[in-house]
């Protein structure tokens, strides 16, 4: 007989989303990088994502890189606040990784933005 896992307490002031509440702030990055510069961007965003992930508004930083075209890459970013998000922004190492991959870039990136479903906030760690 199947059992659905036991929910994670909602800690205090965090609510489940599907009542309207606060939510985790999830942002997808589409990158398409030049096929000469590979290596080097993957380098740079692992570099920038062991950093992000030490900060405290981030829950995840994924790099993630697809294996049928190795030029397109999604950043899964995510950040417990869009504040989170822009304070990341902020940081020395994602300045450092915008302008080291600036010209790796074969187009510019787009990002979009998602809210947790499941799990709930306190599910992202």
């Amino acid at each position: 007989m199947y059992r659905p896992a036991q929910a994670f307490p909602v800690p205090d002031g965090m609510q489940d989303l599907r009542k309207g509440g606060n939510h985790m702030h999830i942002v997808h990055v589409h990158v398409h990088v030049k096929p000469e510069s590979v290596e080097a961007f993957r380098n740079a965003t692992i570099e920038n994502a062991r950093n992000s992930v030490t900060e405290l508004g981030v829950a995840r930083f994924d790099v993630i890189q697809q294996p049928d075209d190795p030029t397109c890459f999604v950043l899964v970013e995510v950040y417990r606040t869009p504040e989170d998000q822009l304070k990341h922004r902020e940081t020395a190492h994602y300045l450092k990784w915008r302008d080291a991959v600036a010209e790796m870039m074969a187009e510019p990136r787009t990002a979009h933005k998602y809210a947790n479903v499941f799990p709930d906030d306190a599910g992202w760690g």
